[in-house]
């Protein structure tokens, strides 16, 4: 910690505060995550090692830079690139609302980002626009893989349902799915474009059951046609829902353009096997039709207290279920 001196408070995190410093001898803000180990016996928290381990494999200019670990006390700090705001706070600033360019420019580096997770088999699991800083010069940085996993090409080992804050969370995921692939951050990504949208969240529930029932109600009742495989989901058979047509995408995005539309249409399908890759994702036309996603130049520059300004109140996060592996490769590829 000598290397660093504290000249502010970020926030609070799950594991302990989130501080902005400054190096010494370079004089680079960063921000530091102190991780409080409140059990000595306990070990470092799982997220925590999950979160150390994926940012060691990450080298992608939309995913936020982890620049150092060190013990310090009964825990640890983790180091980070500091980052003034993030899209949940530029999506409540309404005297600088979003124009429909930079809305495409956020959305290409978050592709991006994603698109080089899944290219080294991470799945991030918990993708939402609190998740999502921007710097200073204006570019969107992917953050907290704390509920991060590596995955294998098989998709063959089980994983914990409990994943993802629950307005991001993928149908399967609230059928209680423990067999699922990466995109389950693909559907994040179509809830986090219908945000940008519409300037609101697409579905909010306040509980699973109704979560899963906004989302039956937008979009429709699934069927084995339209998704193979749903009624032999753990969860399926718990609760009935009345069955419903859905809403036309018309109706949820009555101010879009057909390509706004269509992109958020094939991000937010029940067959997990049929969203659109973010790969696929950046040549869709949405991108090279007018108004053209705009130049870094023209994006947003948040100043020092925007996210004080904008404190983001606390989304309601399901814990994963605990999973303990000594191994670390074990540990991620569970």
């Amino acid at each position: 910690m000598d290397q660093y001196k504290v000249v502010g408070r970020i926030g609070e995190g799950a594991h302990g505060l989130v501080l902005r410093g400054q190096h010494r001898v370079t004089g680079k803000e960063v921000a530091l995550k102190k991780v409080l180990l409140k059990k000595l016996e306990d070990g470092i928290p799982i997220t925590v090692i999950r979160e150390i381990k994926a940012l060691q494999e990450v080298d992608c200019e939309y995913v936020v830079q982890l620049l150092d670990v060190f013990p310090q006390g009964l825990g640890f700090v983790l180091v980070f690139e500091f980052m003034p705001s993030g899209l949940w706070e530029m999506l409540r600033d309404a005297e600088n609302p979003l124009s429909v360019p930079q809305v495409k420019t956020y959305m290409i580096m978050l592709l991006k980002g994603v698109k080089y997770l899944h290219e080294h088999s991470i799945m991030h699991r918990d993708l939402k626009p609190a998740n999502l800083l921007i710097s200073r010069e204006g570019v969107l940085k992917i953050a907290d893989l704390g509920l991060g996993r590596m995955f294998s090409a098989e998709h063959d080992r089980p994983y914990s349902h409990q994943v993802a804050t629950r307005w991001y969370r993928a149908p399967e995921l609230l059928y209680g799915a423990r067999y699922y692939t990466e995109a389950v951050d693909l559907w994040a990504v179509g809830c986090i474009l219908g945000e940008l949208l519409t300037n609101s969240p697409l579905f909010p529930g306040e509980t699973d059951i109704e979560q899963l029932a906004i989302v039956l109600r937008t979009l429709g009742t699934p069927t084995t046609e339209t998704w193979p495989g749903v009624t032999e989901l753990p969860d399926y058979n718990k609760i009935t829902f009345p069955e419903t047509q859905g809403m036309s995408w018309d109706q949820i995005f009555p101010d879009c353009t057909p390509e706004a539309r269509d992109l958020t249409r094939k991000f937010l399908v029940y067959n997990a096997d049929r969203r659109l890759k973010a790969k696929e994702a950046l040549i869709h036309p949405y991108f090279f039709t007018p108004p053209l996603p705009c130049q870094l130049s023209d994006m947003p520059k948040p100043l020092d207290g925007h996210r004080q300004h904008f404190r983001a109140k606390e989304y309601d996060t399901e814990k994963p279920m605990e999973e303990l592996f000594s191994d670390l490769k074990k540990l991620l590829m569970s």
